[in-house]
């Protein structure tokens, strides 16, 4: 059993998923509407650290996984050194559904934000800071496989699957993702 002091990952609520799908934005307006703690795995090690490009998405996928498990560890030291009367929304791209699920009492205290590949098209099309350079393809090709394992992973274990297609604002998305943790919201 993972230690945890404060019962900080026993409360918390978990977005994971896959890049560009506005996890960040709706933690924070979730913490903003609800008096909740937002802690965003992402700021913590940026794209930077991701494999080449020039390497095969396939080892790419096997890189990010495995550095995925390490920023978890890190993500739960920070999470279990919390001490919160309130739950935590704890968001970001290394919160993988097959991790979080052991330390959670329901699956529904986690959801999963994945673009149809139309919005990620779009996104690719209309994002100044993701031009689609031909050595780029390898690593988009990674990311749709690490969304595609966050969904079978998520769908095996119960957790919810939210599809991103560009139809609803953060705002609206975020009214989604409040329904889904209403439970743990108004106690």
């Amino acid at each position: 059993m993972t230690s945890d002091p404060f019962g900080t990952l026993r409360k918390a609520l978990w977005i994971g998923g896959a890049p560009w799908t506005g996890k960040s934005t709706v933690a924070r307006l979730l913490a903003g509407r609800h008096g909740l703690a937002a802690y965003h795995d992402d700021d913590r090690i940026r794209p930077e650290t991701s494999p080449a490009d020039d390497i095969p998405a396939g080892e790419q996928l096997t890189v990010a996984l495995a550095e995925f498990r390490q920023r978890f560890q890190r993500a739960l030291d920070d999470l279990r050194a919390w001490e919160s009367p309130r739950p935590i929304v704890a968001e970001g791209w290394a919160l993988r559904p097959e991790l979080v699920a052991p330390l959670v009492d329901s699956p529904r205290r986690m959801v999963v934000l994945v673009p149809t590949e139309l919005f990620r098209q779009h996104q690719l099309r209309h994002r100044p800071d993701e031009p689609a350079i031909p050595r780029q393809r390898t690593r988009l090709t990674r990311d749709r496989m690490l969304a595609a394992q966050a969904v079978r992973s998520a769908r095996e274990l119960g957790i919810r699957v939210i599809e991103i297609d560009g139809r609803l604002d953060p705002a609206g998305v975020t009214d989604v993702v409040a329904e889904h943790f209403r439970e743990y919201l108004d106690a």
